[in-house]
């Protein structure tokens, strides 16, 4: 019997905290309704009282000013604690009230009239209450209507728990939910461990091509069977719960030596599947990841941020589950800042900056082109190498901003050397994500007839990967540029997508063999095998090849001997600020 009063406790406690939280949606409809109980009433003031065992907060009111008090000064703990309503036509003539300092002073109540707030669990939350500073008559009829309203204040009430805190596809309770019930951890077990896990079953952004392809019925159907299907491999005690936390991805709460923890239940999801549509299943993935917590010590939402931070990390690191790891973690905050700190350069246009590394004809020892490479000196970072940011900025649009800072600045640069030197070829690094767009090579095109400027001065780096080999789109988006007079090349060719009969499919002019296997040709005899037969072919093919990183005398007298046309590398020049390319300009240009 104590367990259930106790129980009973912690669930009104719950609902007051869910009640106190910020919420300008609810709070407003709140108003609604004492405004309406002071109309239906004739009595001028009104106010919605939350009461918990210490204080009394007032959530919604009219013409009454006070917004909290301690539970024993307030005249509505007599309702929570008596039988449920109270009705004092004058306070001054009621012993109970004759020397309150709520009487004889602020708000100054002279008439009260409030019934309690009771929800579905039958926990009192509180009052509903009509007041006024003059004393008013109070027939049963209006005790009655002052119920009624009461019984709708207490109806929406429930009804935005419920809305709120339930997933309206499975109908399981919902990520705010679960937040709320660790942050009730906090009344009920503030110094017990807990561990908290996520279990994704459906990459989400598969779940969202799967939607566009079949339709938002069939998703919802499987949704429920998904979570019907977890449910069922938990089968958890009547004391836990199982939350949907998103599409796909659901969550429970368990103590520290419960019998589950991301690391086992991988293997209770084996072989799991979910029916898209009729004999179409999917085989599903599971990736877990979950974080340990103590309520008291740390805070819902840092408990929560702390599991999807593992989760993400078992995903992208392909490991069916993973642990909170403080070093992972300050490595993704470390890269979020980063990637802040380069929209923020992008917008103010300041700290990036672009080096030129010349290319060099192997027959004639003459520089033919250049290629743009992107630095940034961050301002406390130091400088950084493009390694340590372009991979992230692929991740986002950010990306799509680098690349069109870049071309904007090489542009600028070309045409302010053409007004001083003869040029020669430029190449810039472009993803597929930017040449893949139809209207690319357009606007590229009139970049450069603005800055009039041959579209031929301007060359088209893209990366060898299974993107760019595989996509119909990205290599239209090539063709376009082909088709404008724009020379394409293959960068890091050697370290991509295996597949080299792709070569056949994609308009290319120059094919970049990767600096990892050029840096391995002076003491590996299989790297010099390796790139003599990958020259050959590519030189069969009709390519003009292109030796990247290359460092050493004995490197490119392999080269050469090789029949490789071009190569870029510190032996020759490392990149170089516009100051010093502008020497090997006016040496071309006074030749």
């Amino acid at each position: 019997m104590h367990n259930e009063q106790n129980g009973s406790d912690v669930k009104r406690l719950s609902a007051i905290k869910a009640l106190l939280s910020p919420d300008e949606v609810r709070d407003n409809v709140l108003e609604r309704f004492v405004n309406l109980a002071s109309q239906v009433l004739g009595i001028s003031g009104s106010f919605i009282s939350i009461i918990d065992d210490h204080n009394q907060y007032i959530k919604a009111s009219r013409n009454f000013d006070l917004k909290q008090s301690t539970r024993d000064e307030s005249l509505c703990r007599h309702v929570v604690d008596g039988e449920g309503h109270l009705v004092v036509v004058d306070t001054l003539l009621d012993e109970r009230f004759v020397t309150h300092p709520f009487v004889n002073g602020d708000p100054h109540i002279r008439f009260y009239a409030g019934v309690s707030l009771q929800n579905l669990d039958g926990a009192t939350l509180g009052t509903l209450c009509v007041t006024d500073t003059q004393p008013h008559p109070f027939t049963d009829e209006k005790l009655a209507t002052l119920r009624s309203l009461a019984t709708l204040v207490t109806s929406f009430l429930d009804a935005w728990n419920n809305a709120g805190f339930a997933d309206v596809i499975t109908h399981l309770p919902n990520r705010p939910r679960l937040i709320r019930d660790v942050q009730q951890l906090t009344l009920t077990a503030p110094h017990r461990r807990f561990r908290l896990i996520l279990i994704d079953c459906l990459d989400i952004i598969r779940a969202y091509e799967l939607s566009r392809a079949v339709g938002i019925a069939p998703m919802e159907k499987l949704l429920k069977q998904m979570a019907q299907d977890v449910a069922h491999r938990l089968m958890l005690p009547d004391n836990e719960t199982l939350y949907a936390f998103a599409p796909g991805r659901f969550a429970i709460v368990q103590p520290y030596s419960g019998r589950y923890n991301a690391h086992n239940l991988p293997d209770l999801f084996k072989g799991m599947k979910a029916d898209l549509a009729e004999n179409i299943t999917l085989d599903l993935d599971v990736f877990t990841g979950e974080t340990e917590f103590v309520p008291d010590q740390m805070d819902a939402n840092e408990t929560v941020r702390q599991a999807v931070s593992a989760l993400h990390e078992a995903i992208d690191e392909n490991i069916s589950a993973m642990s909170f790891d403080e070093s992972y973690d300050s490595r993704r905050t470390d890269d979020f800042m980063i990637m802040n700190d380069l929209a923020q350069a992008l917008k103010k246009d300041e700290e990036l900056y672009l080096a030129w590394q010349p290319k060099v004809c192997l027959k004639t020892g003459k520089t033919v082109g250049l290629e743009a490479l992107i630095r940034w000196n961050h301002p406390e970072r130091g400088e950084l190498f493009p390694s340590e940011f372009i991979p992230l900025a692929g991740k986002t649009n950010l990306i799509s901003d680098l690349t069109s800072w870049v071309i904007d600045h090489a542009v600028e640069q070309l045409a302010s050397w053409n007004r001083e030197y003869d040029l020669i070829p430029v190449s810039i690094n472009v993803s597929e994500r930017d040449f893949a767009r139809a209207d690319f090579a357009e606007q590229l095109v009139a970049k450069l007839a603005a800055a009039q400027l041959p579209n031929a001065i301007l060359g088209i780096e893209c990366l060898e990967n299974e993107l760019i080999t595989k996509s119909d789109v990205a290599i239209k988006g090539l063709e376009a540029l082909k088709s404008h007079g724009f020379v394409i090349s293959l960068d890091d060719f050697g370290v991509g997508y295996s597949n080299i009969s792709y070569l056949q499919d994609i308009p290319l002019d120059v094919i970049k063999i990767d600096r990892s296997l050029i840096s391995r040709m002076g003491e590996d005899e299989a790297s010099k095998i390796i790139v003599r037969c990958i020259i050959q072919m590519l030189k069969e093919l009709n390519y003009t090849v292109l030796a990247e990183g290359v460092e050493t005398e004995a490197t490119l007298g392999l080269l050469k001997t090789y029949g490789c046309d071009q190569i870029q590398g510190y032996f020759f020049s490392k990149p170089l600020p516009a100051s010093d390319i502008e020497h090997w300009l006016y040496q071309k240009s006074h030749q």
